[in-house]
């Protein structure tokens, strides 16, 4: 939003951000709401819309994609399950083939001869261990952004949002929901709420209220997307970035 600020350091801004983290934690929201904070188009890839069975029809997705960007600067590309497009070559992820044409072509468009003015790109993933090294390089993805999931008061927000139309009862304790909520994501909150509503309509089809005994039954039937293991894995992840140390066995 401010290049002068960069200009005046003398420095050119980050090219690439890979956002990574467990699903459902707001990835794709975050890479949105940048680009409305800085006031930047936002172009928005779906990871597997971008592979062809044709030869060279996925590369020409790709430059396309960076036409426009560069055409309606500033802009942000915002590629969505980035592990699905740039997987480690020779993993055995995927067309082999037709990923490394993909890589190649995205390594050219981030940092060939053309350079990229006032368009940034953002990515998004759930598996950062599956993917190609070469991208993750300085000059291409500088940020590594672990997304972590909601905490505490995040988790309450989120119970105000999805009550919001809903007839509680006055012994509903959204702050101890919250509490005991470790471990949910938005999806998993919306789901323990639609929950709680339908228990209420099976005690009685004339219910008027939702009560906290609904809401206790819902958490017992609603479980955590994200579990304690998952999220050591991913925190070993932002280690080993920082680190740069060999790959984690994924546990998920």
């Amino acid at each position: 939003k401010m290049p002068e600020a960069f200009e005046r350091m003398g420095i050119e801004p980050p090219k690439g951000v890979l956002l990574y983290g467990p699903p459902g934690c707001g990835k794709t929201l975050i890479a949105k709401a940048v680009a409305t904070m800085s006031e930047a188009n936002f172009i928005s890839v779906k990871g597997p819309e971008l592979l062809s069975k044709w030869v060279g029809e996925s590369e020409r997705a790709i430059r396309e994609i960076f036409r426009k960007a560069r055409t309606a600067a500033p802009s942000i590309v915002f590629f969505d399950e980035f592990d699905s497009i740039a997987p480690r070559r020779g993993s055995g992820v995927g067309d082999s083939q037709v990923t490394e044409r993909v890589i190649s072509s995205l390594l050219t468009e981030i940092d060939g001869l053309e350079a990229l003015h006032d368009v940034v790109v953002m990515a998004a993933t759930n598996r950062p261990d599956l993917l190609d090294p070469a991208l993750l390089r300085p000059g291409r993805f500088d940020r590594l952004i672990l997304v972590p999931p909601p905490d505490e008061q995040a988790r309450l927000e989120i119970f105000k949002i999805y009550i919001r139309k809903m007839p509680i009862a006055e012994d509903v304790d959204l702050a101890e929901l919250s509490r005991v909520t470790k471990g949910y994501v938005g999806a998993d909150i919306e789901a323990v709420c639609k929950e709680a509503a339908i228990l209420a309509l099976r005690e009685d089809l004339n219910a008027e209220k939702v009560y906290q005994r609904h809401f206790d039954e819902a958490l017992q039937r609603v479980h955590p997307t994200i579990t304690p293991e998952m999220m050591r894995w991913y925190e070993q992840m932002e280690k080993r970035f920082k680190q740069a140390t060999p790959p984690i066995e994924h546990v998920i």
